[in-house]
């Protein structure tokens, strides 16, 4: 069995690793690490899930640990640019652990924050920075930092950031990084002008190609519900209300907005993460949903990418995406490092042609269903006990852009959707091989209708969960104000061809 050794990652990493239960590389890391660790320029390209962090995560850590360069005040010698601020966290989360162990300081850096405790972290200098593109370049216009000491350059996630209009500012930067040093690019595709960052920035790059970018994980299940549009609602509710993980993803922040709120008004715990959210509430939103507090997070495209929770089991698209590259996109956030998953979208009879279209140029052969409320097939998909949650509604309290959702304590009879109080993402939270073992789960995230029962019983392919039935103290999670409510505002729904929100 080859192992992290075999590649030249040093000891004292390997040793890290096997802590987290990381013992054998992935397929995009086994083939990309003896070129990367030589110190080769490397175009590594794979779909979402594939385990690109630690590809290039292991090299950077290697190379730096027998470097002989010194760490000086604003002057990174390793620098990782990601497209969003939680891609940007998570991978900070991954690396630091390691890191620490070489003696090597990490440090994000990313908009939406106040930028003194950057500017401080800069100037006490860092060895690997990971940033996103439009805040470094704010403090290198200000003088905060400078990049003629970097050695090596990753862009994750680079088609990414071509689709959020970044290239720009990323050539300025990757112009300001020394000519002779390491440069690596991982991305799902080459289209949208990522090849002019190849042909520009990297020296006779090897090229490595693991899991298209344009082929679904065969571990992914794919099912197309066809329902009546006053049947989206509570059809969405019946398989979140069943135990375990899960996305839905909405094609607009305002929509993102209302059915997080129209679920949590129906039982079922849920949290939003969209554009229209300051960052303290995203960090809390994906702390709750990372450590179990809320299991369902409603998102628009700004999680498609890039962000990763253990045992997610079920992505919901209930708006189809506009194009199939999306689809594959948000359903990556299921079925990652071999794990299984279940894909669905909810459709309706004016969406036919567009989901067929959709699914067809994703390359995948969905189970298409006409479904009702009660039908036996939902069971069949979210397997387990379906309850609601109760609690008082709470005041929201306003906090900037966002507001703290109603907070509920699950009902004391019979063990809840259990799991315990795990770390936030944004504060070291699970890296992206990482085995998880499912725990207690705390209090519920925000609270419903009255006389519902606690939920039991698990999906299927992951532990039962149990215990610690109404806690006091859970993470607090935040929602954008919203007026409009109600089942009917999501039944409505928007067709696929619609006019594009941001995120």
């Amino acid at each position: 069995m080859t192992t992290f050794t075999d590649f030249g990652v040093p000891a004292v990493l390997t040793t890290a690793l096997a802590e987290l239960g990381i013992t054998t590389p992935f397929p995009i890391q086994a083939a990309t690490l003896p070129d990367s660790i030589a110190g080769r320029d490397v175009l590594g390209r794979g779909r979402t899930g594939s385990g690109k962090t630690y590809a290039f995560a292991l090299p950077v850590l290697a190379r730096l640990a027998v470097s002989k360069s010194p760490r000086r005040p604003g002057r990174p010698r390793a620098l990782i640019l990601a497209p969003t601020r939680e891609l940007a966290t998570q991978i900070d989360a991954t690396i630091a652990p390691l890191a620490a162990k070489l003696g090597l300081r990490t440090l994000t850096v990313f908009g939406g924050v106040g930028a003194n405790p950057q500017i401080k972290g800069l100037k006490a200098g860092v060895d690997i920075l990971v940033a996103c593109p439009g805040r470094l370049d704010d403090h290198l216009r200000n003088g905060h930092a400078s990049l003629d000491a970097v050695e090596i350059t990753v862009l994750d996630e680079a088609d990414h950031m071509a689709d959020l209009g970044f290239l720009p500012v990323v050539r300025k930067l990757m112009d300001q990084t020394p000519r002779d040093g390491q440069r690596m690019l991982f991305s799902a595709t080459l289209d949208n002008g990522v090849d002019v960052l190849v042909k520009r920035f990297m020296r006779k790059p090897v090229t490595h190609s693991v899991d298209s970018a344009t082929e679904a994980p065969v571990e992914m299940a794919h099912h197309v519900l066809h329902v009546r549009g006053d049947d989206r609602f509570p059809v969405l509710v019946d398989l979140l209300q069943a135990p375990g993980r899960s996305v839905v993803f909405t094609r607009t922040k305002r929509r993102a907005k209302v059915l997080t709120r129209q679920l949590i008004a129906a039982g079922v715990p849920a949290v939003e993460l969209h554009g229209n959210l300051a960052q303290n509430a995203r960090n809390r939103n994906m702390a709750a949903f990372s450590d179990g507090t809320a299991e369902t997070l409603v998102a628009t495209d700004i999680a498609a990418r890039g962000i990763h929770v253990d045992d997610v089991a079920l992505v919901i698209h209930a708006d189809p995406p506009v194009e199939h590259k999306a689809y594959l996109h948000r359903s990556g956030r299921t079925a990652r490092a071999g794990a299984a998953g279940t894909v669905i979208t909810l459709m309706t009879d004016d969406q036919q042609h567009e989901v067929r279209d959709l699914t067809r140029k994703a390359g995948v052969r969905p189970t298409t269903s006409r479904t009702r409320p009660g039908d036996p097939l939902l069971a069949e998909l979210a397997p387990g006990e379906r309850v609601f949650v109760t609690a008082p509604v709470a005041a929201p309290a306003p906090e900037r852009t966002a507001s703290s959702a109603p907070r509920a304590r699950r009902g004391s009879g019979g063990g809840g959707r259990g799991r315990g109080t795990g770390r936030p993402a944004a504060e070291g939270g699970v890296p992206e091989q990482k085995s998880s073992s499912r725990g207690r789960r705390g209090g519920a995230a925000t609270g419903a209708t009255a006389g519902s029962q606690p939920r039991t019983g698990s999906r299927s392919g992951s532990a039962p969960r149990s215990g610690s039935a109404g806690r006091s103290g859970s993470t607090p999670v935040h929602t954008s104000q919203s007026r409009s409510g109600g089942a009917a505002a999501f039944s409505a729904g928007t067709r696929v061809g619609g006019r594009r929100a941001g995120r």
